[in-house]
């Protein structure tokens, strides 16, 4: 039997920190109540519109779409704080699908023109998509509601009378609803329910929703507050997810609002076709009848392109591949990210793509992937096959500093109006939520970080929750066990968790419309103020892949080391005169293959860190298979193979197959399974599975459900004994195999893709290592801590760092030449001027100018009254000066310091404008600066302004004043952290960067510090003894000896000082 009684003005946790109920847990707790239908009003905003219906469709309850709207009572385009924050409600819902239609473009243009402190309509839009909608006059904030609060009969009268000519006097219903504990609101009701009999107007019984049980009140007021600090109105009242019997009973004296609720329902229809694929306007090329046959052709002609030979492997492939890509009508998808990629490359961005679809030949023939799955061994059938119901998106990355580029030209060549990066949600995670539970309990920071710091960290793709964190951690449990505040938080906490709090912008996804994009989804500016419109669903509601609207998603995500090679190889071309053609540079190269031998990995991608340079050390590379596989294993998991891949490569008797059938595709490496395909194809060919099958395999593994892997893990060796004829014994140590890759395995496609890159980045690196590290430097700009890192890299390798200079710096990174020495040419790296802080791009574009037009500056006399730039003040030049940009005029640093205000008066004389009716004014030019004779500059002095304006040291280190100790020490801080012993005792001399103290809870004070040598950093502790007795010497800047003990906690070495004393 249908309920009589339906909720229509339903929150959910996309009204982002006002109400705490989850998609789901709404339809089933509609579903519970015996309610076969259910609205979703979110407020301001549409964003789990496609989320709702697809639960609730599933669930056999009918989803009723709407919004609760803000609305402007003047215009839209008015924005006069003193009268245009003061705003009312409107709760809209889609009767049908053209009310739906008109819904999105209301949402939208609240958001892209009505935008004031919130989205807002206003009376003309909904004059203007009123269409296929029905209105709700809310009870609290309604027009009406409100004007009747005032005492304005008339004008409530006058604005209901409004309503009902925008919408028909039969789509606008005044909504009553039953919260005695707010101060006259049962009165009010009483005015709403008179009117609505005056007027002829239906009412409908509501009780709108903010949370599901009345317990969950102080959850949802806790996360209020978090939203908007102290304690909001009405907290007392109950707006929980009401009973037909409750609803009954609170509204006995007007059945009819609450037969009006199942009539508002019964005339809601909305239906969609989800899921499918729908792909923006592609006219068809001259001389074609359709996409299949210009994309059989594009093929085809990639064969001489690419170099290769038309051989039968190459044609049967090319053949197979089309018949499954026009079969499932992905011919068009093939040309527009071809096309995408031919901009590309015309516009100079270097790409490659990540994912399965290098396993594609036609790709790679049209000019998609970068590498030959033919020559790598890449299956066709992991990216797409046959049985796969879906086919997966191209993922493509390209150059960070070019992403833009990509993105206007999608919008240029689809209509800027079809175009528009995806939405995402940041979620109230589990520690985060305990920190801001304990901060909205009034608590001190220091109770909910206590707690929050008990909480481990998830992995990637397996977030922690605070229930898991309570199984894991001892501690957090007993602590929840023994305090009831803390057990207060963490219950609170746990409630809130998951719920979103902000909109964010996904990292790669574009969607692209055949018709404007209002028209799928809702559109609104992205938060951070770029300008740049995002969608209000997320790609789970707008992509075909996960059953939403069915928008084409492209992933064009921002990779800095394709920008880092682009940059190099243009450094090349500027330094040598020399064309790298990047993307078929030799895979043979012996001088890539024995730096990464050596370990020398820092600044290549993927390859540096400690721990991959160790087994990198050990493998001794020597072709691009060894670095793919590498970039593959080296996760958690598949990393515990690492050690037989690398015996097996050195002693060829080692290599085993445990079934000869596995040679096929394991013989690149040595018999061990690496990539997932492995996997796959193991499954398939001794388990007898369908490609479909290891697909579903490859996603139960991926979830690491235990429950599921011991049903794979059944039906696999099953297929094991008897598809392939193998023992139980063999079965099941195939298994072991296997299940490493329970998550963290690569597929081969994507290794090879970003192998290339990883073998790009060694090779520029091996070969032009000036260039490569000045690229490097550039792209990490503004991180002081990378930028050390690369520094003491260059120095390593005899590459000198040189401070900025007037006369050689650009605005960035700069390759410049040496003196020749012994008749060897040298060159160096120089800081560019906007690494200078306090240092603006106006200035340093003023001086690289004014050099290139006019020559180096000579003196100091000749920079001062040439450089006009306004911003040449006294900060600007200290800093200048400080940093060593002025070195090369011939005046030292501390005379130009001790005469700034002369230098300062010279530049403001000589850069003068000269009267018009001064005959000789161009000619009276002020007579050369001399600056009397100053001290000289003493390196600690110069060390501490570098460090000051540059974030490093660049013309030495502060322990080079104690040179005799520090090389005494056996120990480096790069070593102690490439190869961590906890325990291991070891004495140091170091220089303190950081030092901060704390009290602890006996009211000692101890430090927190970190220290550095020339090879690194890392965090150290002091405790309260030797902290009082040193106080003196724990200081930023200080040196010192300190002898301690290497602490590891989470994979991260630390020192625990012992004792410590002046250098």
């Amino acid at each position: 039997m249908a309920s009589r009684f339906i909720h229509l003005h339903t929150h959910s946790h996309y009204s982002f920190l006002q109400a705490l109920p989850k998609i789901d847990e709404l339809v089933e707790k509609a579903k519970e109540e015996g309610m076969d239908a259910l609205a979703l009003t979110d407020t301001g905003n549409m964003h789990g519109a496609i989320e709702f219906y697809k639960a609730a469709t599933k669930a056999g309850v009918k989803p009723i779409l709407g919004v609760d709207a803000y609305l402007t009572p003047r215009s839209r385009h008015d924005r006069d704080p003193n009268i245009d924050t003061k705003r009312s409600h409107i709760v809209l819902l889609a009767e049908n699908n053209e009310g739906y239609k008109n819904l999105l473009a209301l949402v939208t243009k609240s958001w892209t023109e009505g935008f004031f402190e919130r989205p807002r309509i206003d009376k003309e839009l909904l004059r203007e998509h009123g269409h296929g909608i029905i209105a709700i006059l809310p009870s609290f904030a309604g027009d009406v509601a409100q004007l009747l609060r005032a005492g304005d009969v008339d004008g409530a009268a006058a604005s209901l009378a409004e309503f009902k000519n925008i919408f028909g006097a039969g789509n606008v219903f005044l909504e009553i609803t039953h919260h005695p504990k707010v101060a006259g609101h049962e009165a009010l009701m009483q005015k709403i329910i008179t009117l609505a009999r005056q007027n002829s107007t239906p009412l409908v019984a509501q009780h709108d929703v903010y949370y599901l049980k009345p317990d969950d009140r102080e959850a949802t007021e806790i996360m209020r507050r978090i939203g908007h600090g102290g304690r909001g109105k009405n907290e007392d009242e109950d707006f929980s997810f009401i009973s037909e019997k409750t609803a009954k009973k609170l509204f006995k004296d007007t059945p009819d609002a609450i037969d009006n609720s199942r009539k508002i329902a019964d005339r809601c229809n909305l239906s969609f076709d989800l899921g499918k694929w729908t792909f923006p306007v592609v006219p068809i090329s001259p001389g074609f009848k359709n996409h299949d046959e210009e994309l059989r052709a594009k093929a085809f002609a990639g064969i001489a392109e690419r170099k290769l030979e038309a051989s039968q492997e190459v044609t049967d492939r090319i053949e197979y591949e089309l018949k499954i890509i026009i079969g499932k009508g992905f011919a068009v998808y093939y040309l527009i990210v071809a096309d995408l990629l031919a901009f590309a490359r015309r516009a100079g961005i270097l790409t490659t793509t990540r994912g399965s679809a290098a396993g594609s030949l036609v790709a790679y023939l049209t000019g998609i992937t970068n590498v030959n799955p033919l020559f790598y061994k890449l299956p066709f059938e992991r990216f797409l096959n046959p049985e796969r119901p879906k086919a997966p998106d191209i993922d493509m990355d390209i150059a960070d500093n070019r992403r833009d580029d990509m993105i206007a030209y999608t919008k240029q060549k689809y209509g800027e109006d079809h175009v528009a990066q995806i939405g995402t949600f940041g979620a109230m995670m589990a520690r985060a939520a305990v920190r801001d539970v304990a901060r909205a309990l009034g608590h001190s920071y220091n109770t909910g970080d206590r707690i929050a710091k008990l909480i481990p960290m998830g992995s990637q793709g397996f977030p922690m929750t605070i229930d898991k964190a309570l199984e894991l951690e001892p501690d957090l449990k007993a602590l929840y066990d023994e305090d009831d505040d803390s057990r207060e938080i963490i219950d609170l906490a746990k409630r809130i968790e998951g719920c979103v709090r902000h909109v964010g912008v996904h990292a790669a996804g574009v969607v692209v419309a055949p018709t404007p994009l209002i028209e799928w989804s809702p559109v609104q500016p992205d938060p951070k103020g770029t300008g740049k419109l995002i969608t209000q669903y997320d790609m789970y509601s707008i992509t075909d892949e996960y059953g939403g609207v069915g928008l084409l998603k492209f992933d064009f995500l921002g990779i800095k080391n394709l920008a880092i090679l682009a940059d190099a190889v243009a450094r090349v071309k500027e330094t040598r005169g020399s064309s790298i053609d990047i993307e078929n540079v030799p895979i043979d190269d012996a001088k890539t293959y024995e730096m990464l031998a050596r370990g020398e990995t820092e600044g290549t991608f993927q390859l540096n860190g400690s721990g991959m340079t160790r087994w990198l050390k050990e493998l001794k590379p020597s072709t691009i298979h060894d670095i793919n596989a590498m970039v593959a294993l080296y996760r958690p998991g598949p990393m515990e193979t690492i050690p037989s891949y690398i015996e097996r490569k050195h002693n060829p008797k080692l290599i085993r197959y445990l079934d000869p059938r596995m040679k096929e595709y394991l013989d690149f490496s040595y018999g061990i399974l690496v990539y997932q395909d492995d996997v796959l194809l193991t499954a398939i060919k001794l388990g007898g599975y369908s490609w479909l099958e290891a697909d579903q395999l490859r996603k139960a593994m991926g979830k690491k459900i235990p429950k599921v892997m011991q049903a794979e893990k059944q039906k696999l060796t099953t297929g094991f004994m008897r598809y392939g004829k193998l023992s139980k014994q063999l079965a099941e140590k195939l298994w072991e195999l296997i299940e490493p890759f329970a998550a963290y395995g690569f597929n081969k496609a994507h290794a090879a893709s970003y192998g290339k890159v990883v073998y790009q980045t060694s090779y520029m690196k091996a070969n032009y290592p000036v260039e490569y590290l000045a690229a490097v430097l550039t792209a990490d700009s503004g991180d002081t801590e990378q930028i050390a890192t690369f520094v003491a890299e260059a120095k390593r390798m005899g590459i000198p760092v040189l401070p900025p200079d007037v006369n050689e710096s650009g605005t960035a990174f700069t390759v410049v030449g040496l003196p020749a020495q012994a008749g060897e040419k040298k060159d160096a790296i120089r800081f560019g001027l906007s690494s200078i802080k306090n240092f603006g791009d106006g200035i340093s574009e003023s001086i690289i100018n004014e050099r290139k037009e006019h020559g180096s500056f000579k003196t100091l006399s000749d920079f001062l009254s040439r450089v006009g730039s306004k911003n040449l003040n006294r900060k600007s030049l200290e800093s200048l000066i400080k940093c060593g940009a002025l070195d090369s005029l011939d005046a030292g640093r501390t005379a130009m310091l001790e005469n700034i205000e002369a230098m300062l008066a010279f530049h403001r004389e000589a850069t003068a404008t000269a009267p018009q009716d001064t005959l000789f004014g161009t000619m009276m030019a002020p007579a050369p600066l001399v600056l009397p004779e100053g001290k000289s500059t003493t390196l600690l002095d110069k060390l501490s302004w570098e460090k000051e304006l540059l974030g490093i040291y660049v013309s030495g280190h502060p322990l080079d004043a104690h040179e005799a100790m520090t090389k005494k020490a056996f120990l480096t801080i790069a070593k102690v952290k490439a190869e961590p012993q906890a325990g291991m005792l070891l004495i140091l001399p170091v220089l303190v960067t950081e030092a901060r103290s704390i009290l602890t809870k006996s009211g000692e004070k101890m430090a927190f510090i970190k220290v550095e040598d020339k090879t690194d950093s890392i965090e150290a502790v002091i405790f309260p003894k030797l902290f009082k007795e040193h106080i003196a010497l724990i200081a930023s800047g200080t040196c010192i000896l300190v002898k301690g003990k290497v602490s590891v906690r989470n994979g991260e070495p630390s020192l625990a000082i012992e004792e410590l004393k002046p250098l």
